[in-house]
């Protein structure tokens, strides 16, 4: 007999004594327990990239597309909403204008910004060691003011949109060239890495958000050809600021999952994202954008977020600053306007065919430059320029030159106001950790423990470490974000000298500390940092040297306001010279990184969403339509990558 058949034998033997045990307890009335059905575990799910799309919204550019795409589909992020009424007037979201610029000081500070640029450029010898010698404006002016242009051609081949079949609203290139006579209002639903809320036409928050999400299905439909019926199918991963606004977010993502109808999202930081988009583990990330420029260092995926800091400048303005310094030196297109459109576009042309950070170049160069525009004959102008073209650039490092006034130049992340949807935030876990030390405390004096510093263990203990890679062990990360009020969300290094936090000043009542805390504050954020000053201010945040010292060697610059020819050599002699003695010693190599893999730093951030939507580690991270339904916006502190 084979063994198979031994087997089979063994096994009707075995049913057949099974059979008489159930016969027996039924014949004495026993009732045998019923099993428990086996449940199957829970399959993983197959991650299909070709049905994920990645969102980067910028303030003036959006960069769209599925995760195996080679590059995401980019266009201005721009939306022009055709009037509902006949008389109404136009309304146009500002390009290169922004508010604070027409200030009586604004001008004195342009000016001094300017001197201190000017000095700088004569301080710094070339790389055969002569000193260089400034041009002044003056010398081009003769020169320019005597340019006329030559016609190219009749036609510039150029048109305006056509509205004749009166289209309820248009997207991108098609909104950039509405003809300003046509009833069409301009909405830049983004500002400055912020929803683009305001008191004027359009600025409310609902209006906004329908701006994002008309351009958005548009896109989707129109040029990824995905029907928005199918959406339910798609998953969504929006790249959102290092210091995000909790409001806006959470409304963008409930429009995302409820009115446009993906069925899960993942929600993560411009600055991890770029640092998976480069294969760089950890890094002092610089995102300059066109209104922002964003720093934040990363370890190993994880955001710190005392080093978080955004400041309010950015490419345009460098543009608007090359456009005030080609005016000094006669520049010959004398219809430029920054209220247009088309010359705001232009403008920026410009400043990325020019502008350079490159001491070696120096003298006064002759330029050409062409404008096509909509009925009009296109024009070849030449233009003689010197410094100017490297003074623009240097704005970024010297920020007075822009001639802002007034405005808040450095934000930081605040601790959250609370949401009636999340009763368990951080409000919350504050208020019993401080429960919990109070009463530890008051059992600890009930014992006669007496320890040096006991009451300030506690506090220290809730408010420290705020954003590092230790908060995730921390249930959802929130039980250390940010104790005692607004002390934990604005703690700051010494990278200017002084910590604005020291452990004597919990020792003042909670009402004096907080009055001299916001004034501290306010005097730090109007200032508008360099940005070298600002790298230095951000990696001096973190927590340990051993993490300063990475960040050191890898500073990671992405966007697209520092693509200036001799940035990266210009950034890295700017940081080894003011970066602390100390570090010297300790730091190897101090790198600036300005082409990852020789991609284009734009699209840095984008691909970095594009890599995560394909590891299995984030699988973990998928907020569902159904949970977010039912659970709101507590999903974003339980599933979020980065502490909420």
């Amino acid at each position: 007999m084979t063994q198979a058949e031994k087997e089979q034998d063994n096994g009707k033997e075995k049913e057949k004594e099974r059979d008489k045990e159930k016969e027996k307890e039924q014949q004495r009335g026993v009732k045998r327990p019923i099993a428990p059905p086996a449940i199957p575990d829970p399959l993983q799910e197959q991650i299909q990239s070709n049905f994920i799309i990645v969102i980067h919204p910028g303030s003036r550019t959006l960069r769209i597309g599925r995760a195996t795409d080679t590059l995401p589909i980019i266009l201005p992020h721009v939306i022009a909403r055709r009037h509902k009424q006949t008389g109404q007037p136009k309304y146009e979201d500002a390009w290169l204008l922004r508010d604070g610029l027409n200030k009586t000081e604004s001008n004195e500070q342009r000016q001094n910004g300017l001197k201190m640029v000017e000095q700088a450029i004569w301080s710094k010898k070339m790389s055969n060691g002569v000193r260089r010698t400034p041009v002044s404006a003056e010398q081009a002016r003769s020169y320019n003011c005597q340019i006329r242009p030559a016609v190219l051609d009749s036609s510039s081949r150029v048109k305006w949109t056509n509205t004749t079949h009166q289209p309820p609203h248009l997207v991108g290139e098609e909104a950039v060239y509405v003809n300003p006579s046509d009833c069409y209002n301009i909405h830049w639903p983004i500002v400055r890495g912020q929803l683009n809320v305001h008191a004027g036409p359009g600025g409310s928050l609902t209006a906004v958000l329908a701006d994002l999400e008309t351009i958005w299905s548009h896109v989707i439909q129109k040029q990824l050809e995905i029907p928005l019926k199918d959406l339910k199918y798609y998953r969504c991963i929006l790249l959102v600021p290092d210091i995000y606004n909790r409001p806006h977010i959470k409304e963008v993502v409930n429009m995302l999952l409820l009115n446009m109808g993906f069925s899960a999202i993942i929600v993560h930081q411009e600055s991890v994202s770029a640092t998976f988009g480069s294969g760089c583990s950890s890094a002092c990330v610089v995102d300059v954008g066109d209104q922002k420029t964003s720093l934040c260092c990363v370890e190993d995926g994880v955001s710190h977020r005392n080093s978080r800091l955004c400041l309010a400048y950015g490419g345009s303005d460098v543009t608007r600053t090359f456009f005030w310094l080609l005016q000094r030196a006669g520049f010959p297109y004398r219809d430029c306007q920054l209220s247009s459109r088309l010359d705001c576009q232009l403008l920026q042309h410009l400043k990325e065919t020019f502008c350079h950070l490159n001491q070696d170049i120096s003298g006064l160069k002759d330029h050409e430059f062409q404008t096509r525009f909509p009925e009009a004959p296109a024009l070849l102008y030449q233009v003689r320029l010197g410094d100017e073209k490297l003074q623009a650039s240097m704005g970024l490092f010297y920020p007075t030159t822009f001639g802002i006034v007034g405005q808040k130049m450095t934000s930081l992340q605040y601790r959250s106001q609370g949401d009636s949807e999340d009763p368990h935030d951080e409000h919350y876990l504050l208020a019993t950790q401080s429960k919990q030390d109070q009463s530890s405390k008051s059992a600890a004096d009930r014992k006669g423990i007496s320890r040096p510093g006991g009451g300030l263990d506690g506090e220290m203990s809730a408010q420290g470490g705020i954003g590092e890679p230790s908060d995730l062990g921390r249930g959802c990360g929130s039980g250390g974000s940010g104790a005692g009020g607004m002390k934990g969300e604005t703690e700051f290094g010494t990278a200017q000298g002084e910590c604005l936090m020291g452990a004597g000043e919990l020792e003042e009542p909670p009402s004096a500390h907080l009055s001299r805390k916001t004034a501290i504050m306010s005097q730090f954020e109007s200032k508008a940092l360099g940005l070298d000053k600002a790298i230095l201010h951000s990696i001096d945040c973190c927590a340990s040297d051993e993490t300063k010292r990475k960040m050191y060697s890898s500073i990671l610059v992405v966007g697209g306001g520092l693509m200036f020819p001799g940035a990266q050599e210009f950034l890295l002699h700017r940081i080894i010279n003011k970066m602390p003695p100390s570090f010297r010693r300790l730091v190897d190599n101090v790198e600036v990184i300005t082409r990852p893999k020789d991609m284009d730093p734009r699209l840095i951030s984008w691909k970095g969403g594009a890599v995560l939507a394909c590891l299995d580690t984030t699988q973990e991270m998928w907020i569902h339509q159904r949970e977010w339904q039912r659970f709101g916006v507590r999903m974003l502190r339980e599933r979020a990558a980065f502490v909420w």
